[in-house]
């Protein structure tokens, strides 16, 4: 896909979700949705940001939001953190990183000197009508649902 900018129709998603069932962004029509890309299950980073919208999901809830995390991880490592934390939202497993690419979060990154390919976190807060509203590439993984909810 490539270089998505807010304004943009979101790119459909076909993908699996925890339980193995199909998931289709399209089915979200007529909701507000929260995707958000992250790298991996039950690390440090990613279990913040996870229960810093858990923590604040029935306000996202009352905006109207649905809550949708993608990784790479696979089916029953997604189980194993929903229970772990008890998180309330769709977590989708993206092993072959189709939709990771589509919404171009499939990049170079840099860490402690070593430069390597990986999912770069970021979120896309998409309307209604399925249109992104807001992109957010600088993801604070304690305080989300701020960067979310002020618009």
């Amino acid at each position: 896909m490539g270089n998505l900018k807010e304004g943009d129709l979101a790119p459909e998603i076909i993908s699996k979700d925890q339980n193995g069932n199909e998931f289709k962004l399209s089915s979200l029509k007529g909701k507000k949705v929260v995707l958000y890309f992250y790298p991996k299950d039950d690390t440090p980073g990613c279990t913040k940001q996870a229960c810093n919208l858990r923590d604040n999901y029935s306000e996202l809830k009352k905006e109207g939001y649905e809550v949708i995390g993608v990784s790479a991880d696979k089916e029953a490592k997604h189980q194993k953190f929903i229970s772990k934390y008890d998180l309330p939202f769709t977590l989708l497993a993206d092993e072959q990183k189709e939709v990771i690419e589509k919404f171009d979060a499939w990049g170079l990154k840099k860490f402690m000197g070593r430069e390597y390919m990986g999912i770069i976190r970021k979120t896309f807060v998409i309307d209604e009508e399925g249109k992104i509203e807001k992109i957010i590439e600088k993801v604070k993984t304690n305080d989300h649902t701020a960067q979310i909810l002020n618009n």
